[in-house]
């Protein structure tokens, strides 16, 4: 902040002034100040002005929904992060609706946060640009769009392969798959890696077993229901989030269809409990909140240091008792019908 002032011909304090936008700096002064600081990069240390200012750091987390069970585990993994370097954080819904996106982050970002961490719903994040300068943003499980930054996100492709995969390893030929819009990252990936293991296999692809555009839980137990209502039913099903799983689980309960094998991409609480228990993707969804608060950590304490901004958090299959199904079980792999 000194260089600052003394290329600029002010006080350290006008320097602070100008970076705060205080409305009584001369409009002269501040492009002498702005221009010093594009001049020699100058960034505040965000964590130092805090604790001198007598207050904690603050990291704002935007997520689409703070109930469901993998945003809620993020933010835990931030949470426990963040209290461990003496900092808070303030956690909002972004909702589905993605026209609101800009306009509730600007919202969040008023509240004077020194770091971001958004899973964005909208296709375009160039509105923060004007804000990279001011605080370091960070990405989880979906990759900024129009705008470069750090980003954390699991193998949504792998996932979802290896989850289809390993129901056609027993017995499935009738997989159906149950999610949101394909206009959501997350999902579009996991539909290619669902499709790219059928095509690996050698099955044909049925559309009717494409299941997409549920908005919660209600709505993906309806979708459950209509698919076994099908002449040719599936035998499997892959939930491409664990909030639908909370509702296919008990629609397969009500119809006493324990038949049905179930994967859901995203474990969820209960999950290794219920009968059958469910089998599941494995994001370590406390992981990825961690891994996002530590980058923002790092980016404050060292604001001009490189950091690899693409980073994609492997996935794990745990095995449970839902995709276990009695056709799989009971039928050689040889005398198993393709049209099963």
């Amino acid at each position: 902040m000194q260089d600052v002032a003394t290329r600029a011909g002010v006080s350290a304090k006008t320097v602070s002034r100008v970076f705060n936008d205080d409305p009584h700096v001369t409009e002269d002064t501040r492009e002498r100040v702005q221009s010093a600081m594009r001049e020699l990069k100058y960034v505040p240390n965000m964590l130092a002005r805090t604790f001198r200012e007598g207050k904690s750091a603050v990291i704002g987390i935007a997520v689409p929904d703070v109930a469901d069970p993998f945003f809620a585990a993020v933010t835990k993994g931030i949470e426990l992060a963040a209290r461990e370097h003496d900092m808070a954080i303030v956690v909002t819904s972004l909702g589905d609706n993605p026209a609101l996106e800009q306009s509730i982050i600007e919202t969040t970002v008023r509240r004077q946060i020194d770091g971001l961490i958004i899973a964005p719903i909208a296709a375009d994040q160039s509105y923060l640009a004007r804000w990279q300068d001011s605080f370091p943003i960070v990405f989880i499980d979906r990759i900024p769009t129009k705008l470069h930054a750090d980003y954390f996100v699991e193998d949504d492709f792998g996932g979802a392969f290896e989850a289809t995969q390993h129901l056609i390893a027993h017995g499935h030929r009738r997989i159906a798959i149950v999610g949101d819009s394909t206009e959501v990252p997350t999902t579009k990936l996991r539909l290619e890696g669902y499709r790219a293991a059928l095509v690996d296999a050698g099955l044909g692809q049925d559309d009717d077993l494409v299941a997409l555009g549920s908005r919660d839980a209600d709505a993906a137990a309806h979708v459950c229901r209509t698919l076994l209502a099908l002449p040719d039913a599936p035998t499997a099903i892959f939930s491409s989030n664990a909030r639908f799983s909370t509702g296919v689980f008990p629609a397969l309960q009500a119809l006493n269809r324990t038949d049905i094998a179930l994967i859901s991409f995203g474990d969820f609480p209960m999950a290794d409990v219920l009968q059958p228990s469910v089998s599941v993707i494995d994001q370590n969804p406390r992981q990825v909140g961690r891994v996002a608060a530590e980058r923002i950590l790092a980016r404050i304490a060292a604001p001009t240091k490189k950091f690899r901004r693409k980073n994609v958090i492997p996935v794990k299959l745990i095995e449970r008792q839902s995709c276990q199904s009695p056709v799989a079980h009971l039928l050689p792999q040889s005398t198993i019908d393709p049209r099963i």
